[in-house]
């Protein structure tokens, strides 16, 4: 890669930025780690996976627009 490109030039701007962080870093570890909880520990406790439990192996996209007509029929 050429050391003038546009590439090369945004990748050095964010590895030295990230280099010399040093409040930076416990703030990204902080980021991980909310993401972390947010998409994996609620993910497997909170939402259980309904259409997986409910349809049939390969009838799932049936079973989400019969699911769908009947709520809006109810209403």
């Amino acid at each position: 890669m050429k050391k003038n490109s546009f590439w090369y030039r945004a990748y050095r701007l964010y590895y030295d930025g990230f280099r010399q962080m040093t409040l930076g870093r416990t703030l990204w570890l902080v980021i991980a780690v909310k993401l972390f909880i947010i998409f994996i520990i609620l993910k497997l406790f909170f939402f259980p996976d309904f259409i997986g439990e409910n349809a049939e192996k390969g009838q799932e996209a049936d079973f989400v627009a019969k699911e769908l007509f009947n709520h809006c029929e109810t209403k």
